[in-house]
């Protein structure tokens, strides 16, 4: 199994590089744009504010879990549609990036960040990653469909998911080492991130 892994990632690895090129860009832009950003995020930053003040929304560790992989599943699921979930991790990142430019203490924004931000941007990153990987798999499975037209559909259909299912196999290692890496990071977000920048500002 740990083979398989390895082999996933090794054989996709200009796919998880070009996704962190889209995240730490993001974040970038998100940061220095954020005076011209503030008509599209600060709408967003109120309403999540007013909810979790009002208790729509609590930041329990079940809350900020399953927050998070609905994102990582729209990245994953949305790779089907032409490489989408290149656009919703840029966007979270653009979001990233505009709240911590809007923040007041900058040093303790990004303590309250960077502990459980180091898993959850690792899963992000894998998220659009396995969506690349997946929209790849697409790719071929089409091409070799059309290449049997000649047969049955259901035989296409069979044949093309049998010489393109290693692809397949893949894009779900990947995606299931974000959901992984997302647990540790609600984990660590709920539990251990006020704590340890409490206590390194203490």
């Amino acid at each position: 199994m740990i083979g398989e892994v390895k082999r996933a990632f090794s054989e996709n690895k200009w796919a998880i590089i070009v996704s962190i090129a889209i995240l730490f860009i993001s974040l970038i832009l998100g940061y220095v744009l954020e005076p011209n950003l503030y008509d599209y995020f600060n709408p967003v930053v109120d309403d999540f504010t007013q909810k979790v003040d009002s208790g729509v929304i609590q930041l329990t560790f079940q809350d900020i879990f399953f927050n998070n992989f609905r994102i990582i599943c729209q990245m994953f699921i949305y790779g089907i549609i032409f490489c989408f979930s290149a656009l919703i991790l840029a966007f979270n990142g653009f979001f990233v990036g505009y709240y911590v430019a809007t923040t007041e203490n900058l040093y303790y924004t990004l303590l309250l960040i960077i502990p459980h931000g180091i898993f959850e941007f690792s899963s992000c990153i894998l998220a659009c990653a396995g969506g690349f990987v997946l929209f790849n798999f697409m790719y071929k499975f089409l091409k070799t469909f059309w290449k049997y037209e000649n047969e049955s559909a259901s035989e296409s259909f069979r044949v093309s998911f049998i010489e393109n299912f290693d692809k397949l196999k893949q894009a779900l290692i990947i995606f299931a080492v974000a959901a992984i890496l997302m647990v540790i990071a609600g984990f660590v977000e709920v539990y251990l991130t006020v704590p340890i920048a409490n206590y390194i500002i203490g």
